[in-house]
């Protein structure tokens, strides 16, 4: 059953107030309860513009969205569930008029190896990771190819790039994600829109405390899964460098100000580990040239993809 709109709704309809630009654009931001989502909400508000703020409790998104009247539109989410997903993108629409930014920022994760992870739980990272943030694209998109003018922002990982050991299901789904950003960039910028990912390394979000374990532990994987489950007992904040707020001030500066680009790695961490990925491909590329170009058939010309 289609829930009652108007129950997801925190704020009333209003009309836009003093303090908005007359050139603000409209964001919808998932998972905007905390971490980078809530750091990019108040960034984005902070400079004028207005921000529909979307999570699976509204409870967190009380005292952000009541600090912007009229710019601010608090919405109860679940980037999984297909009813919350379009009533929320409906009220947006009639609240703001457009959307102009969308940003998948919605996310979870288990760790463990790939034998020990519960089917259920693999499933639920894609379900939010991946899949959620494909209908929420094929959601807006008709109203921003009708504008001819929009940006999705993917918030990716550098798991997304680079795979460790326990982290597989969720490097995965981001894995997915950089492939479809890949593809959706190249289908819509002829038609004046934009599509980018953002990698970022750790940061402190409080991400570690929502992070859990699935499945039983194999003593097999000792070396590997079970060194994560070690080190998770261990964390502390330094094991974090990322700060969120300087995080959201530079997604906002590429969302406004750098159109060209198309891969954002935020964080000390993610810079290194990206770069060693790369180096680590590239020599592999180079040794295995010969073998590659000689399995084409003999005297074939050169592919034209």
């Amino acid at each position: 059953m289609t829930p009652n709109p108007d129950s997801i709704l925190e704020t009333p309809l209003l009309p836009r107030r003093d303090g908005q630009r007359h050139d603000a654009r409209t964001w919808f931001i998932t998972g905007a309860s905390s971490g980078l989502g809530s750091a990019l909400a108040e960034c984005a508000l902070l400079q004028g513009d207005c921000v529909v703020l979307a999570a699976r409790s509204i409870d967190a998104l009380r005292s952000l969205a009541s600090s912007f009247p009229g710019r601010a539109l608090a919405v109860a989410m679940d980037v999984t569930d297909r009813h919350q997903r379009a009533a929320a993108i409906e009220h947006a629409l009639a609240h703001f008029g457009g959307i102009d930014v969308l940003v998948n920022n919605a996310g979870i994760d288990f760790l463990g190896a790939i034998e020990e992870q519960r089917e259920a739980d693999y499933r639920a990272q894609f379900e939010v990771n991946f899949f959620g943030p494909v209908e929420m694209i094929r959601l807006v998109l008709p109203g921003m190819r009708d504008r001819g003018t929009g940006t999705i922002v993917n918030i990716s990982s550098m798991d997304g790039l680079s795979s460790l050991p326990a982290n597989g299901y969720y490097s995965s789904s981001k894995f997915a994600l950089e492939g479809l950003t890949e593809a959706l960039w190249q289908e819509i910028q002829p038609l004046g829109l934009r599509a980018l990912l953002v990698e970022p390394g750790s940061f402190r979000t409080g991400i570690e405390h929502r992070t859990r374990f699935s499945g039983a532990p194999i003593a097999a994987y000792e070396a590997t899964s079970g060194a994560f489950r070690n080190l998770m007992g261990t964390l502390t904040p330094d094991m974090f460098p990322g700060d969120p707020a300087r995080a959201a001030a530079a997604v906002f500066e590429v969302v406004t100000a750098q159109p060209e680009r198309h891969w954002v790695v935020l964080g000390s961490d993610a810079q290194r580990r990206i770069r060693a990925k790369l180096e680590l491909l590239q020599a592999e590329l180079e040794i295995g040239e010969p073998m590659a170009m000689s399995t084409d058939f003999p005297g074939s010309g050169r592919a034209v993809l």
